[in-house]
């Protein structure tokens, strides 16, 4: 079995899957990711300058440490889940999916056909031409998954149509953009709180994946209790940063 379908079956099993955002285009910081035993990477093509071939170079980086590749989109479109599919990506992250419609229309973009994506063997996610067209078009839908992301109040609201439209394999929230979308000052406020357990919830209900992203680890313990399973910890820049901080301080202290 590829290491693209066991990720996709242990996420559609809502088993507990960490993973961490990757932001720089160095193929290392893959490979390191890897070797820790992080189950899962999500490139972030939303909020950094990642473009096209750089979506290319990380899934080679991808394949060679058997690290699922998540590919986070700066927008809906054909092109950018197209490029992600085609390079061998693990699944795509949808960011600000707001109703079962748009969830709807996404899972169709996800997919082969004339609604959908348009073929070609030739691809990395098709094995350079190592696959059948049959081969392919019965393997892919078990090696992609689609990960709507929950970032406002609407969103909220429609979490359980979005969780139940086929074709949606996992929600995830993000505490941010909750807290910025309804005006408060901090993630950790009790409304926001309340968002993300319902959201949660529902999911759930629809036996879909749901999680979020993770500031401090440490709150861990709290939102497996309330259900979820798909959790992503930090950034590479934020564990470049605080690692380089502490080693500059550090040193001046000495």
């Amino acid at each position: 079995m590829s290491f693209r379908k066991t990720f996709a079956a242990r996420l559609r099993a809502q088993e507990e899957l960490v993973g961490t955002f990757v932001k720089s285009r160095d193929p290392a910081v893959v490979e390191i990711l890897g070797a820790l035993g992080f189950d899962f990477f999500v490139l972030d093509a939303e909020h950094a300058s990642l473009d096209r071939a750089d979506i290319g170079l990380m899934a080679l980086a991808s394949r060679a440490a058997a690290l699922p590749m998540i590919v986070r989109i700066p927008e809906p479109s054909g092109l950018w889940i197209g490029t992600a599919v085609d390079c061998g990506a693990a699944g795509v992250m949808v960011p600000q999916v707001r109703d079962a419609a748009m969830a709807d229309r996404l899972s169709q973009s996800m997919r082969f056909g004339p609604e959908g994506l348009g073929f070609s063997p030739s691809t990395a996610g098709a094995g350079y031409g190592g696959r059948s067209v049959d081969d392919h078009l019965e393997r892919h839908p078990q090696e992609t998954v689609l990960i709507c992301q929950i970032e406002g109040p609407v969103a909220v609201e429609n979490a359980g149509a979005i969780a139940g439209t086929s074709g949606v394999d996992a929600l995830l929230i993000g505490p941010v953009d909750l807290t910025v979308s309804i005006g408060a000052s901090s993630p950790s406020e009790q409304k926001v709180t309340d968002m993300c357990r319902q959201t949660i919830a529902a999911g759930r209900d629809a036996k879909t994946s749901s999680g979020l992203f993770l500031g401090k680890p440490e709150d861990a313990p709290f939102w497996r209790d309330a259900g979820a399973t798909l959790i992503i910890l930090g950034t590479d820049q934020a564990y470049l940063r605080r690692a380089a901080g502490e080693t500059l301080a550090a040193f001046r202290k000495g």
